[in-house]
C-alpha cells in the first residue's frame, strides 16, 4: 500500500495521543497528500514527530481511522490477522452457545480497525466495508477471515457510495452461496436472514438483549404496539414471551411480508396478530382518534427517516414521538424508548424523555436500560461507538 506522512493541527494533538481514532477531516494539514483511498497515513507534529499511524477512508465523520500508535507496526496481512485473531476469541462464548447462531465477531473502532465490521450467521460471514479505504485491504481481511474460522461461506456490504449509501452488488465472496433465508438463533427465538437482499439482512442484532427481556420480563398478557417496526423482531419476541397481542408498524410496503414469515417460522400464527403498513405517526392519531391504549409501546426509530408528510430526526424530533407514545399508552404502561444515534449520548437521550412527560404532564419512571450487547465491543475513547441507548420507562 502507498504511505504519506500527514502532519496533524495542533489542537487535534493531544487528543489523538490520548486514544481519540478517528482522523477527523479538519485534523490534517497536508491534505492535498491524501489522494488515493487505502493510502497509510503516518500521523506526525509540526517537528515531525511521529503520534500515530491509520489509513485514508473517507467517512460522513472523517478521514480515515488510526490503526496503532507504534511506529514500527507494518499495516500488512499479519496486522488484519492478529486484529481479527483476536476479536474472534473474544467472541469465544458466542461460538460456543447453541441458542443464539446471530452476533458481532468485529466491531469497528472497537476492535481497533475502524470502518470494518464483521457479523456471523449460522456458518455464514458478513463483512461491512464503510469506507473505500477500508476495502483496498479487502484481500488480508478476507484472507485471514477464511484462515482463522470454518466458514460456510463469506458475504460483504459495500457501504460507501456517495453519503454513506450501500452499493447494490451480488454481494457473495467466498464459499457456498447460501440458501436463503438461513434460519438463525437468538436465545431460542429464530430469524429469517438474507445476506443477499440490499442493504440490510432481516434483523438487527445489537437489540438482543433488549429482545430478550421483553420476552423474558415484560410481554406476558400485554397488549404491544411495535412501531418503526421493520420485520416484527421484537413484534416475535413479545409474541413468545405471551403478549395478548402484537400491533406492528411500519411505512415499509415489505414489512408485512417479512414480520409475517418471521412469526410463521417461530409457529405463530401471524393472522392473530396485526401487521399495519402505514406511517407511524399518522397511525398515532389514528389510535387517538379511536382510543386504543397499549401496555406496552416499543420506539425504535431510524436515526433520520422521511416519508410524504414527515421527516423525523433523532436529535431533534425524538421528545416530539415520546409525547404522541405517552398519548396511546395505559398508565403503568412500559415505553421502551430505543436510538441508535450517535450524535448525543444517554444524559442528552434522559433529557428528550423528561421533556416529552414533562410537556404532556405525565409522571415517570425509569426502570431499566441498556446499551450495546458485549460482542459489540466499543471503543471508550471514542464515545461514538457505544452508540445504541434503550430506555425502558414506566408511566405513571
Amino acid at each position: 500500500m502507498k504511505e504519506t506522512t500527514i502532519r496533524l493541527k495542533k489542537n487535534f494533538i493531544n487528543k489523538t495521543t490520548k486514544g481519540y481514532p478517528l482522523i477527523e477531516k479538519n485534523a490534517v494539514i497536508d491534505a492535498n497528500k491524501l489522494t488515493h483511498e487505502g493510502m497509510v497515513i503516518n500521523l506526525v507534529d509540526n517537528n515531525n514527530k511521529f503520534i500515530a499511524k491509520g489509513y485514508y477512508g473517507k467517512q460522513n465523520k472523517g478521514n480515515g481511522w488510526v490503526l496503532t500508535y507504534d511506529e514500527q507496526t507494518k499495516i500488512d496481512y499479519d496486522f488484519f490477522r492478529d486484529r481479527i485473531d483476536k476479536a474472534i476469541n473474544l467472541r469465544k462464548e458466542f461460538y460456543n452457545n447453541q441458542n443464539t447462531t446471530a452476533f458481532r465477531v468485529f466491531n469497528g473502532e472497537g476492535d481497533n480497525i475502524g470502518g470494518l465490521t464483521i457479523d456471523y450467521f449460522d456458518g455464514y460471514y458478513l463483512i461491512n466495508w464503510y469506507s473505500e479505504g477500508i476495502y483496498m485491504f479487502r484481500e488480508y481481511i478476507i484472507k485471514a477471515l477464511s484462515e482463522l474460522t470454518d466458514y460456510k461461506g463469506i458475504y460483504q456490504k459495500k457501504r460507501f457510495n456517495d453519503g454513506g449509501k450501500y452499493i447494490d452488488d451480488d454481494d457473495f465472496v467466498i464459499g457456498e452461496r447460501g440458501n436463503f433465508p438461513i434460519i438463525v438463533k437468538e436465545n431460542g427465538v429464530k430469524f429469517a436472514v438474507y445476506l443477499n437482499e440490499g442493504a440490510m439482512v432481516g434483523f438487527f442484532i445489537d437489540q438482543r438483549d433488549v429482545r430478550n427481556i421483553i420476552k423474558e420480563k415484560y410481554a406476558k398478557n400485554k397488549s404491544v404496539l411495535n412501531t418503526f417496526s421493520y420485520t416484527g423482531a421484537f413484534s416475535v419476541f413479545a409474541a413468545k414471551g405471551g403478549a395478548k397481542k402484537t400491533t406492528s408498524v411500519d411505512l415499509a410496503n415489505r414489512s408485512r411480508k417479512k414480520t409475517v414469515e418471521q412469526f410463521e417460522i417461530n409457529n405463530i400464527n401471524a393472522d392473530e396478530q396485526d401487521i399495519i403498513v402505514e406511517d407511524v405517526f399518522k397511525y398515532f392519531k389514528y389510535a387517538v382518534k379511536k382510543q386504543l391504549l397499549f401496555d406496552l409501546v416499543i420506539l425504535d426509530p431510524p436515526s433520520f427517516a422521511k416519508s410524504k408528510k414527515h421527516t423525523f430526526s433523532a436529535s431533534k424530533d425524538y421528545t416530539n414521538l415520546l409525547k404522541e407514545a405517552i398519548l396511546i399508552t395505559e398508565k403503568s404502561g412500559i415505553i421502551i424508548a430505543s436510538t441508535n444515534c450517535s450524535s448525543f449520548d444517554m444524559k442528552r437521550f434522559k433529557e428528550f424523555v423528561d421533556k416529552a412527560f414533562h410537556e404532556t404532564n405525565t409522571e415517570y419512571n425509569i426502570v431499566e436500560e441498556f446499551y450495546l450487547p458485549t460482542d459489540f465491543k466499543i471503543n471508550t475513547k471514542y464515545k461514538e461507538s457505544n452508540y445504541l441507548k434503550v430506555l425502558f420507562i414506566k408511566k405513571s
